[in-house]
């Protein structure tokens, strides 16, 4: 995700990164600009022609164009709500997707807290414990995010004692084998009275929305935008572009290849911006800082698990 100043804009005019929209459809551009100029040198050496046989008739041509700007603001105007709504629904996407992974940091904060404050110091694996947890509950992002991602390698992952009867990398679905190994583990803390069954209800809640997390960032992932609102979108839009130079070359002459380029742009702009933020789970600069979240995350839970231990030889 990228960071920036958003009081300072008149800068970000004139800057050009690589996922910029201009580079991505500098050659889509170049067709349409094409294009425009064929049909303007048309349009403007048919009428030529017209005027030098029949004044008046192509007088009546002309303006018969310049009046199919009518159906371009009409068709601009529709064109203009379809894209509104496109561009919501992403960014709702993206930000439910942000809420979720917030929802994330704070989980395994009060999980973290829970685990180090409610299990007992007295008890002889309270450190293995301790350590267990505290790998499990700091590598939870990462392997969620991996999962959402597709990856299977889960590199980031740190290991625990071998005498675990579950292995991560064994597991289709590893943030789900995470849950499982936290459930087992906290059984095994009750069943051994070194956690009381009071306790297990309070943890059993976040337990439970860890899983709901990643139930909802899979449910986005999983969901994308109905296939056939995508597709009339963009048959919309090539259509749209296809016939607007029709009218403007009446208008304007040979300014309507750039104010046709400039159309087009923007348009098919505001498409690819809503696909990429649609999908907020992945490796595109505008999609969310999972990577760094996890980070915190890990931060976070090591820093809680170590002062929790330091106390328990104050």
């Amino acid at each position: 995700m990228i960071e920036y100043n958003t009081k300072v804009w008149f800068r970000h005019i004139t800057e050009f990164r690589k996922m910029d929209t201009l580079r991505v459809l500098w050659q889509e551009l170049l067709i349409v600009g094409i294009f425009a100029g064929f049909v303007v040198f048309v349009k403007i050496y048919f009428l030529e022609a017209l005027a030098l046989a029949d004044k008046e008739s192509a007088e009546k041509y002309l303006k018969a164009l310049r009046d199919t700007t009518i159906v371009h603001s009409i068709l601009g105007f529709v064109l203009s709500m379809l894209l509104v709504f496109r561009t919501n629904t992403a960014y709702d996407r993206w930000w439910e997707g942000r809420k979720l992974w917030g929802a994330l940091v704070n989980t395994t904060r009060n999980l973290s807290i829970k685990y180090s404050t409610l299990v007992s110091r007295e008890h002889s694996r309270f450190e293995e414990s301790m350590t267990f947890l505290r790998l499990r509950l700091g590598d939870f992002g990462f392997a969620m995010k991996d999962h959402l991602r597709g990856k299977t390698d889960n590199g980031e992952l740190r290991s625990v004692s071998s005498d675990r009867p579950l292995s991560l990398s064994e597991q289709c679905h590893v943030p789900l084998a995470i849950i499982q190994e936290l459930y087992a583990e906290t059984e095994r803390l009750v069943s051994q009275k070194v956690l009381s069954s009071e306790a297990m209800i309070v943890v059993d809640t976040d337990l439970r929305a860890l899983n709901d997390i990643m139930g909802g960032c899979e449910r986005i992932r999983k969901t994308p935008i109905p296939f056939t609102y995508s597709l009339f979108l963009k048959k919309f839009i090539f259509f749209f572009i296809l016939i607007l130079p029709l009218g403007f070359a009446a208008l304007f002459g040979y300014l309507a290849i750039p104010l046709t380029m400039f159309v087009f742009y923007v348009l098919v702009s505001l498409e690819i911006i809503a696909e990429e933020i649609e999908d907020p789970f992945g490796e595109d600069v505008n999609d969310l800082p999972t990577v760094e979240i996890s980070q915190t995350i890990r931060k976070n839970v090591d820093e809680i698990f170590q002062s929790a231990a330091s106390k328990r030889f104050v």
